[in-house]
Order: C-alpha cells, then structure tokens, then sequence
C-alpha cells in the first residue's frame, strides 16, 4: 500500500467546469478534504459518501494546515482545497512552510488549478498577451508601503497587472491610491476590466479605462479581480485585447532596411523609459526623435512644442502651404530625410554656402549664417526656419521678424553653445503666431534641428510607431 499524501489541490475560480480532471480525481479518492467552508459547493458532486469534509471560516488557513498534517500523519489521504490556484495567494505556500517546521517527512503534492486571474481574462478578452504581474491590495500579511512599492514598481515597468483583493469593508482607500499611481505613468485611455464572481452564478464583467475607471463600484469588492492593461492594450468589439507582437513583426519584416527596424525598436524603448508618456502625441512624437538622436531623456524637461504645431506643420507640408524649409548650417540640410522631403515635394536650402554670403556678411559687418538668413528670408519669407548651430542667425530672423520682413510658417531653435544661446531662444518666444519648437538653454545641434524637422515630415507614420520609413 502507497504511502498516504497531502494533496493540495487548486479548484478553480468556482465553476465545475474549470476543475481540471487531475484535481477531481484527488477529490474522489481522498478519505479527508479540507478546505475554507465557502468552495465545498463548488466540489460537491464529487465528494463520496464517507469522506470526511472538514470546513473552517475565513483566516483559519493555519488550523487547515495543521489538521491536514495530522490527518495524513494518521494514515488517510488528504485534499486541502484552494479556490484559483492553489499555488497564488493560496494554501501551498502555508503547506510546506508548516512541513519545514514539523520537519515532517510527508509527501506533498500540489495540483495547479485555473486562477482567478485567468478566469477573468478569458472573460474580458485577451488582455493578458504579454508581461504581467499580479498584486494583492490585502495588507493582513504585506504592509501597505510594500505593496505600493510593489504598485510604482508595476505601473512604471508597464506590466499587465492583475489585482487581487481590492477592496474589502476595512479597506477602501488603497485601490484609489492604485488608481492614482497609475495614472501618473500610463494613459487614462488605457483599458482596465474587472470581473466578479468570475465562472459562478453571479458573475458580472464589465470593461472601462483607467480614467473612469470607478473604485466605488459596487461590482468591486474581496470577489473581485481587476485587469490593468500595458501601453499596447486597446479594446475592439468590446474585448479587452493586449497584442502579443505578432502583427508588429509581420510590420517589422517588411520594413525596407536594417536600420529602420532598429530606429522602431529604438522609439518603443525610449517609449516605454518616459516619465510621463501622457502627453499629446504631436509632442511625443518630436520628443521621441530628440532623445532617440540625443540619447539624453532630459529632453523630457527641456522640449518645448507649442500646441498641436507637429501636426498643424505636418498638414502644411501635406497639403503643399510649405514648400521650402531653410536652415543655418548645412549640417542641419544633410541630416533631413531625403526620403521624405521627395516624398512631400519640399525644398531644403541653406544660404551658408551662397556665393553672395561672403560678401554681404563683409558689407554689413555680420556673421555668415547671419548673412544667409537675410537672403533667405527675401527668397524665402514663409519657410520653415530650423536652426542647429548658430544662435546669431536665429536673432537675425527673430529680427526681420518683428521688422515685418519675414513670416516664417514655423520656427524650429536648437543653436547649441554657450554665448547668446538662451537669448536667442527667448527671442522667438514671443511670436504667438509662430509656431515654434524649442530646445530651452545651452543644449542644442544640428543633428537635433535635423530630427526635428524629420519628426514634422513624417508625423503621419506617429500612430504606428514607425519613424524610419525615410532611413
């Protein structure tokens, strides 16, 4: 005769039907089955005439544990029965702790049950298809500055997170401070389900966002599991989806070069690495690009976007108003996509290299670039002006501009250095009417005026994350 066991098995989140077979047959052939007095109508049916059933109330999980050691140290075939997962925020843990401390010899063994969590999922859609963790809001066992380590920690590593006991009686202010932590590092649009009583008879599933997501609900309480979806997450044909990738490879594949697949991957880490990725997306979209060509996240305090100018400028040169974009220094030129600009049919000019620059610079006693703004703004009054290097020829504009000689259809200031940069840029702050994007004080460069630009020509690619289609 096999010698007796301790079975802890998992029963699911309260439909028979998510009982697996392996934890039915446990049932059936165990003389003792212990377990919280509540889940014994969900194994009813399976229970024979002469097992004993030994029911306990809520937090008496020690006195379950020890009388299952005595029970199987007796001679009988124990089941401790778990609701979800026996193995989360269940008995399995407690049964071996106690075993380590009895130093008992008896064998344990532990049958994996579907989780609440799971159940739920299934219910609300897809929205576990990536990396996610699962938290507990009870603070009978964690103290609460643990969990809401636990909670920051989840929210900025933009997981998945699956919420366990909300909300009970005693607790009612932990899972609005959940809330607030999350908003502060995800969007209010992202999707968040909730699902209680999931697979018994009163279960209810309902789908919202983050933002309105109510914490008072009624349908929120110790039955309850939440779902709080990642940056991808969306809801379609309400069902709450979170993708795997697979239709993003499908996208990367066709991407026509190496380095456009690395600038994507590139802007999804950068992404995901923001402070505060809730702002607008014409906004995002040019910080991405200043951080992927800066490597510098500080970026995030020092870029400067007026209101909707990425995509007002983007439908200008859409619709042909831009025609021509004007720079300081040809570095900033060289560092504008080709691709793009054929593709919108704009003209990028720099005067630096003008015959004529040497000579008006000489007569008026100018610097060059400050020169190569004066013809351009003749030529050129309503371009697109993008500056990289030289804060005097950003004066110079900002100049003719309140002269009434020029009325640039945007302005772009990145001069880099140490004299007369912050002036400069305060300069073109004034103009209301101008759209401008801005690097605040010392830091700047042509390769940053660059990638702004490009950030405006190729706005229309921001939805899909996909910014190297021009590379």
């Amino acid at each position: 005769m096999k010698n007796p066991r301790l079975i802890v098995a998992g029963i699911g989140p309260g439909s028979t039907e998510d009982i697996t077979p392996a934890v039915i047959r446990a049932i059936q052939q165990s003389d003792v089955v212990i377990g919280y007095k509540y889940y014994f109508r969900f194994i009813q049916s399976y229970l024979n005439e002469n097992t004993l059933c030994i029911d306990t109330g809520m937090r008496s999980e020690k006195e379950r544990a020890r009388e299952a050691f005595e029970q199987v140290e007796q001679g009988k075939n124990v089941c401790v029965i778990s609701s979800g997962d026996a193995g989360i925020y269940g008995m399995a843990p407690l049964i071996f702790e106690m075993k380590k401390e009895r130093q008992s010899t008896v064998e344990i063994v532990v049958l994996p049950g579907v989780s609440a969590f799971q159940k739920a999922a299934a219910l609300l859609g897809a929205p576990i298809g990536h990396d996610l963790c699962i938290i507990s809001l009870s603070d009978l066992m964690t103290p609460w500055e643990k969990i809401e380590k636990r909670i920051f920690a989840a929210a900025s590593a933009d997981f998945i997170t699956a919420i366990y006991n909300p909300k009970s009686v005693g607790r009612y202010w932990q899972l609005h401070r959940l809330k607030e932590i999350f908003l502060q590092e995800r969007n209010p649009e992202t999707p968040v389900g909730y699902v209680r009583q999931a697979g018994r008879e009163e279960e209810s599933v309902h789908i919202t966002t983050l933002g309105d997501f109510n914490p008072d609900d009624e349908n929120v309480d110790m039955f309850t599991t939440i779902l709080i979806g990642n940056t991808q997450s969306f809801v379609w044909d309400n069902k709450f989806i979170t993708p795997r990738g697979y239709y993003r490879e499908k996208s990367d594949v066709e991407v026509k070069n190496i380095g456009q697949e690395i600038m994507i991957n590139s802007f999804r880490t950068i992404e995901a690495e923001l402070n505060n990725p809730n702002i607008p997306l014409g906004k995002k979209w040019a910080l991405l690009h200043a951080i992927h060509t800066t490597a510098d996240f500080d970026m995030e305090n020092l870029l400067t976007v007026d209101e909707h100018a990425v995509e007002m400028l983007y439908q200008a040169f859409e619709s042909g108003k831009i025609k021509t974009i004007v720079t300081d220094v040809t570095m900033v030129a060289s560092g504008i996509r080709k691709g793009a600009v054929k593709r919108l049919g704009v003209d990028v000019k720099c005067y630096l290299s003008d015959e004529r620059v040497p000579q008006l610079a000489e007569e008026k006693g100018i610097t060059r670039t400050q020169a190569g703004v004066r013809l351009a703004v003749e030529e050129h009054p309503e371009a697109l002006y993008a500056f990289g290097n030289a804060p005097t020829a950003l004066m110079e504009l900002c100049d003719l501009v309140r002269k009434g000689k020029a009325k640039p259809a945007a302005i772009i200031a990145a001069p880099v250095g140490f004299v007369n940069v912050c002036e400069s840029k305060h300069m073109v702050k004034p103009f209301a009417n101008i759209p401008k994007i801005i690097i605040e004080g010392r830091k700047g460069g042509s390769s940053l005026a660059a990638t702004l630009v490009n950030a405006i020509l190729s706005f229309n690619d921001a939805e899909q994350l996909k910014p190297g289609r021009d590379v």
